[in-house]
């Protein structure tokens, strides 16, 4: 995992190295800024050395060709052995992005299996682009007449640039031929055939399931997990646990007493993992709250609340690992979500909602994971949103996945075949647990009302709006130019997702 800048046709190492300076916490292994020989650009890369650590510095060169990248090629040893291993320089998963362009395969970004954004640099042209889902972030923008590539918006902040916006998720942009959308999110099945037996299905999911997370493992240094007690994380940890040849590290936060902390014991002592806990206060929240807003490039109040626990547990973690896995995407790929409830009894719509939000996730959820994880230097991974377990979801009916229980009485359960797909890997209480969102079950919601309260200067609760012009407020005084941020933020409301 890295951060990285690219300036393509601009002669400007002093600018490259003030950029870089500015997300150098996505890389506190090593800091590169390199003119490129034969190649009209400046590379600046920050790395976070998690696979190949000892040789697999950035840039990386080809010939004349020059790559920076950020994120994990998940496939890359099966991709060196097509290619040849001769042909390699490296250990790292991303030298293989080199050859891939090099074999002129028309569909050759197709064959990386992963969480990646890179630029790839030649003497005739710049090539960049982003993985399906957008786990990892890329911007670009103008300068003059050259073009600037970096991993975070603020990167650019007090930069002269002009019309910052991100490489959408599964595009590739080249300067020779514009944009290319390269991947498309299958459209999700709405309901079973008649009389087909739902056993097979979810049986397989499992096995999918824990395939996801033995390629999402792939590493160099140790993996942990986030354990919220919850769903999601707690099949990925039970799933991780027989993949690890030590005791797993999990990782859970909350206030004191918080359920989260309470269910994600009984986890770990099911799963016999190397479990760690930090109980953060209102105190707390109210120190990190500036320092999550600014990392975190978003004012919407619903990302803010969840990156909050995100912060304290990516705290946690990075005193231990330098990777974890994460629950995320579970609730967008199987209706995890309340609001999800309304499409009962109409799978069609439920299933062309659940593909619209896996295509949404980019800048909310994924952005939040992203930022606040990045900004310790932790790697965050997502086993959820591992490409062949959305295809494979994807084609379960979603009646399969807010399953009606109930004709009469419409009672619903959401997750239902995910639910079936991992009932024996953990204790009835965790699998059949209502859901919770991360910062309700760690108890940050209630403390964060009296923090805002505090701030505002308010007797009372503080409602919505004014907790959201209070992180926009925290925008202004912390970047130079907050266009960047509302410009690109994205919104994560039930009432914009449900519409």
């Amino acid at each position: 995992m890295c951060g990285f800048v690219c300036l393509w046709q601009l002669d400007d190492p002093v600018l490259a190295r003030r950029m870089i300076g500015k997300i150098a916490h996505r890389g506190p292994d090593g800091l590169e800024v390199r003119r490129a020989p034969n190649v009209p650009a400046v590379m600046a890369h920050c790395r976070l050395a998690i696979i190949g650590p000892e040789s697999g510095t950035q840039p990386i060169y080809s010939d004349d060709d020059v790559l920076v990248a950020n994120g994990e090629i998940y496939n890359h040893a099966d991709l060196r052995a097509i290619l040849g291993e001769g042909t390699f320089e490296t250990d790292s998963d991303s030298e293989t992005i080199l050859h891939l362009f090099q074999s002129d395969e028309p569909r050759w970004i197709a064959k990386l299996d992963g969480m990646f954004a890179f630029v790839l640099a030649t003497p005739e042209r710049v090539i960049a682009a982003r993985d399906p889902l957008g786990i990892k972030p890329l911007y670009k923008a103008r300068l003059g007449e050259g073009i600037v590539f970096a991993s975070e918006l603020k990167a650019f902040d007090d930069i002269a640039v002009s019309s910052v916006e991100e490489i959408a998720p599964g595009v590739m942009y080249d300067s020779a031929a514009g944009h290319r959308e390269w991947h498309r999110m299958p459209q999700g099945a709405a309901e079973t055939l008649p009389d087909e037996d739902p056993e097979p299905i979810w049986r397989e999911l499992r096995i999918v399931l824990q395939a996801a997370v033995r390629k999402w493992m792939v590493a160099d240094v140790e993996v942990g997990c986030f354990l919220s007690g919850g769903l999601d994380s707690s099949i990925i940890a039970a799933l991780a646990t027989g993949e690890s040849s030590r005791p797993l590290k999990t990782f859970s936060v909350g206030m004191s007493g918080s359920q989260d902390l309470e269910a994600a014991r009984v986890v770990a002592d099911h799963i016999g993992s190397d479990h760690h806990e930090l109980v953060f206060n209102a105190d707390d929240l109210a120190g990190a709250l500036s320092h999550v807003i600014y990392h975190l490039e978003s004012p919407d109040v619903d990302v803010v609340r969840s990156a909050l626990p995100t912060h304290f547990a990516t705290t946690l973690a990075r005193r231990h690992v330098k990777a974890v896995l994460t629950g995320e995407g579970a609730d967008e790929l199987f209706a995890g979500y309340r609001y999800h409830h309304g499409y009962a009894g109409r799978p069609r719509a439920l299933a062309d909602e659940i593909t619209r939000s896996l295509g949404a996730m980019h800048n909310i959820n994924l952005q939040r994971v992203d930022r606040i994880t990045m900004a310790q230097g932790l790697e965050a991974r997502t086993p959820f949103l591992d490409r062949d377990l959305i295809e494979f979801a994807q084609s379960i009916p979603a009646s399969l996945k807010m399953k009606v229980a109930d004709q009469g009485t419409r009672d619903t359960t959401e997750k239902w075949v995910l639910r079936k797909a991992c009932e024996e890997l953990l204790p009835a209480e965790v699998v059949w647990r209502k859901k919770a969102q991360f910062d309700e079950g760690s108890g940050t919601v209630h403390a964060l009302e009296q923090v805002l309260a505090e701030i505002i200067g308010s007797s009372g609760p503080v409602d919505r709006a004014r907790e959201g012009e209070l992180y926009e407020r925290v925008i202004r005084e912390r970047y130079k130019d907050p266009r960047l941020i509302f410009d690109n933020a994205g919104i994560w409301s039930a009432e914009r997702i449900a519409a």
